[in-house]
């Protein structure tokens, strides 16, 4: 049979219309998580290369503004991506005032690379009164902080803080200020985790019909997501499908508080959507990376790269796959207890044996191991995984194949 009759597709086609763009914030929002370090630049340029192999479009690099060590930073990444010429776009993120944009004019001046400012303000009314701001007064700091960046040959995102509990009231006018002083993108934001499905899909709709008006649909829309309600990944794509032309995330998606949007993950739905055509067998090794570079573990039940995410030692999954397996089908094997395809990931299907397992995960074990099959030792090996309260490591399984030999 052909692959397309094996999978009835409720999900139907793509949602989303064109090409999307990916923007990594791991170097910058990932590092405000409260949870990882600050990993030397040798780590930062090791996990910029693998973003850029999985075709991520830019990526924030730093906030130069936050001092000394991450200024210097930021020179160094810009560095290596004009040097070893990756195709990612550096950007770095700074507060609405002058002395947050220099470093990153400075940047720009001495690596001769053009780098976009994601110049961030606060625009919901609840930040509004707790920091007793007017609208006055954000709009003059967006005024001038846009003004001075681009005068100074700085591409520039504006970025509403808190975009999803902001008013039109609010967000029109800081829009229009940002526009007028030269600002060529705009950055919705879920700062919080507000946001809901609909309720991006509603902002993204309203952004789109303000652009219309001032005849400004060359203006680029961000969202920028974060997963305090555990809708980050869903709310990217809705944004995407929506007509949010790039897409934020952070690695592992962390972050601020629980984390943004897991750009990982935000992937490998894109690739499965068809989206994303890019070469995907290095988001495990992406993962990897930044978990250790940050100082962070991966969940064993992680989507796609968690150590669990292909790995079963239930006996009908396990039957089920290995028949797969013998008929000689990779793909196969890949899809019949399983939406992800392990092996486009640089995974593969593992079998394992344990409480919940049937004979032939062990007879799978014997011949994955190339040892004979002998029913008395499998019995042994079946009796001692039922008795049991976790997966036999294969140490333990060998311990029993001794024994049995010496019997």
């Amino acid at each position: 049979m052909r692959h397309d009759d094996l999978i009835h597709d409720w999900n139907g086609s793509a949602p989303i219309a064109g090409p999307v763009e990916l923007f990594d914030e791991t170097l910058r929002d990932g590092l405000q998580s409260p949870s990882v370090v600050d990993p030397p630049i040798d780590d930062k340029l090791e996990i910029l290369r693998l973003m850029d192999r999985l075709g991520v479009s830019g990526a924030n690099v730093g906030l130069p503004g936050a001092g000394r060590r991450a200024a210097e930073d930021v020179i160094k990444i810009v560095e290596k991506i004009r040097d070893e010429r990756l195709r990612i776009k550096p950007a770095c993120a700074a507060r609405t005032v002058v002395k947050d944009i220099e470093p990153i004019v400075e940047a720009q001046h001495k690596t001769g690379v053009q780098i976009e400012a994601y110049a961030f303000i606060g625009s919901s009314p609840i930040r509004f009164f707790a920091e007793d701001w007017t609208l006055e007064r954000v709009t003059k700091h967006v005024d001038e902080a846009v003004r001075f960046a681009t005068t100074n040959g700085l591409k520039v995102c504006l970025v509403t803080e808190d975009t999803t509990r902001s008013s039109p009231e609010i967000l029109r006018p800081i829009f229009e200020t940002a526009l007028a002083a030269g600002a060529s993108a705009l950055c919705l934001c879920d700062t919080v985790g507000h946001a809901t499905p609909e309720g991006v899909r509603a902002l993204l709709g309203w952004a789109q019909a303000q652009l219309r008006q001032l005849g400004r649909e060359d203006v680029r829309l961000d969202w920028h997501g974060h997963n305090d309600r555990g809708l980050g990944v869903a709310n990217a794509l809705v944004a995407a499908a929506a007509g949010a032309q790039r897409i934020h995330g952070s690695a592992l998606g962390v972050g601020e508080r629980v984390g943004n949007a897991s750009m990982d993950q935000i992937i490998a739905n894109l690739w499965l959507l068809g989206v994303h055509g890019r070469d995907v067998s290095a988001l495990a090794e992406y993962c990897a990376k930044s978990a250790t570079a940050l100082g962070v573990e991966i969940p064993p039940n992680h989507p796609v790269v968690g150590r669990d995410a292909f790995r079963t030692g239930t006996g009908v999954h396990a039957a089920a796959i290995i028949k797969a397996l013998k008929k000689g089908d990779r793909w196969l094997a890949d899809r019949v207890y399983s939406a992800v395809p392990a092996a486009q990931f640089g995974r593969e299907q593992e079998i394992e044996v344990g409480y919940m397992s049937g004979l032939s995960n062990i007879a799978f074990w014997f011949e994955a191991k190339g040892v004979a099959f002998d029913e008395k030792l499998a019995s042994r090996i079946f009796e001692r995984a039922k008795a049991s309260d976790h997966m036999l490591s294969d140490d333990e399984i060998w311990s029993i194949v001794r024994e049995g030999s010496r019997l």
